[in-house]
This record gives structure tokens, sequence and C-alpha cells, in this order.
């Protein structure tokens, strides 16, 4: 009898090599901070009072303020919407609906450090100053979006408002009473008007990284919001009561201030700033302010 030989072994197939990791870049940071924003939802609450309150409040304020100045009331023709139109309906909504951007600016970062978020942020991006680069520019491209829509809404609304108004003022000329009858018009064709329509939303974006900028460096919720709507709304107006030339200076030069001449469609009386250059030292602040940010997220624990 002839001995059968056992069939050789049967050896598996070796799995194929692993593809190698590939480093998320710079896009990835993008695509992941745009997810983190929008999947938050006070960002889109926070949002939504914005256009809310400064639409709303354009729209209800400039109409009270007619509504006066058609009986006569003194306070109406002191309010700027006589001299300056355009400056009155951009301030009026968009100067108390800036502090949603301002709270939601903060929120962006702070609420990371509170929920624990941002260590897993940087175990994935071990550098660390792209985390806070790409979370600076999607969250800038999102205010800019809104802000020149709501910006631009804004002057639509009150331009109808106010398109035909006419008023009548009585004065006297060298012992002569006089009445002057004049209708107020204001449209983006005019010096002046586009550009601080379209800077409303410049403003709005580079405050709300000038907020995001405080968030960084305090990384408290409370804390942030607090100090940057303080400084919005008390430290920086407050210093124009500064005394001599030199507090006109330091008042012309701080952030809010000199970022504000660019929403107006003319200079003021003693106006040391033009309109771009005020934006442009707003600029060189939050520059200066995420740059430290940056500086504090390299040095510090999460």
């Amino acid at each position: 009898m002839t001995a059968v030989s056992p069939p050789p072994p049967v050896t598996a197939a070796a799995p194929p090599a692993p593809l190698p990791a590939r480093r998320a870049g710079f896009t990835g940071r993008l695509l992941a901070e745009w997810t983190k924003i929008r999947s938050v939802r006070s960002t889109a609450w926070t949002l939504l009072i914005f256009v809310v309150v400064s639409l709303g409040l354009t729209g209800l304020l400039t109409w009270l303020t007619l509504h006066s100045l058609n009986n006569g009331k003194n306070g109406a023709r002191d309010s700027g919407i006589l001299t300056d139109p355009v400056n009155f309906i951009l301030g009026t909504g968009l100067g108390l609906g800036q502090l949603a951007i301002c709270v939601l600016g903060a929120l962006v970062i702070t609420s990371e450090y509170s929920s624990g978020t941002i260590r897993a942020s940087l175990l994935a991006v071990p550098r660390r100053y792209p985390v806070m680069l790409a979370k600076a520019l999607v969250f800038a491209v999102l205010v800019f979006i809104i802000g020149e829509i709501v910006a631009f809404c804004s002057f639509f609304i009150g331009a109808v408002l106010v398109n035909g108004q006419t008023y009548t003022l009585h004065g006297s000329v060298a012992g002569h009473a006089v009445t002057v009858h004049r209708t107020l018009s204001v449209s983006l064709s005019q010096p002046g008007v586009l550009r601080a329509v379209f800077g409303s939303g410049l403003y709005l974006t580079v405050l709300g990284l000038f907020a995001l900028a405080i968030g960084g460096l305090i990384r408290h919720t409370a804390g942030a919001i607090t100090a940057v709507i303080g400084m919005v709304l008390v430290i920086f107006p407050l210093a124009g009561l500064l005394p001599d030339s030199w507090g006109a200076h330091v008042h012309a030069y701080l952030p809010t201030i000199a970022g504000q001449l660019i929403t107006q469609d003319k200079p003021t009386a003693g106006q040391l700033l033009s309109a771009w250059q005020g934006f442009g030292v707003f600029c060189a602040w939050t520059a200066l302010l995420l740059a430290a940010a940056i500086f504090l997220l390299q040095r510090r624990d999460a």
C-alpha cells in the first residue's frame, strides 16, 4: 500500500497593512470648529436675540422718535434724527444688539473650558494655536454674514420710516421769525451711507473677535462677559470725561470708541481719527488681544 501524504496546510492570507493615519489639516480644524459652534444651542439663541433686538429696536425707536417729533416734543429734536438720521438708525437697534455679539464671542471659547471639551481639542492638536485661529476664523465669518444682513435690514427698516417725513423748525434771524420746512430722506447713494452700513457689519465682526479674545484670556464665562460688556458700555464711554487734550486722545484710541467711527456716515466735531483709521485701531487692539490669548493657550494648562 502506498501512503497518502496529507495535503499541505493552508496558510491564511496576511491582512493588508493599515493605511497610515493622516493628521487632520487646518481645513479639518475649521470643520470641527464649525460643528462645535453650530451644535451649541446658545449660538442659535444668542444670534436670534441679536436679530430680534437689533431690528425690533431700530423700528420701534425710530417710529417713536418720529412720532414725538411730529407732536412737537423737543426731546425728539435733540435725538439726532434730524441732523444725522443714518447714524440714528444704525445706532438705535445695533447699539444694544451688539451686546449679544459680545456675549456670544465670550461663550464660544469659555463654554469649552467650563464643559472640559477644550482638552479633547488640544489633545487632537498638540500645537494648540491652530485651535484658536480656526475658532476665530469660523466665528468671524459667521458674525460677518449675520451682522451685514442685520445692518442692511436695520437701515432699510429705518429708511422706510424716515423717508418722506416732514418737520417744521421755528427760529429767528436778525430779529425776524423764520420758519423752515424740511423733508427727511436717506439712501445708500448718499455720501458715506453705504460705508457706514457695511462698516456696521465689520464693526460687529471685530467686536465678536474682541470678546472671544477676552474670553480666551479670562477663561471664565461670567467673568469674560462682565469684562467685555463693562468695557463696551461703561469704561470706554466714561473715558470721554478725561480732561484736556490728552484725555481726548486716550478716548479716541480706545477699541470700541475708535471702531464705531466706521458706522457713522458723517464725522463729528473734534473727531481725531477718520472712519478707516478708527477701524484699523480697533483691529490692532483685537489682534493684540488674540495674540495674547494664543500665547497663554500655549503656556497654560487646559
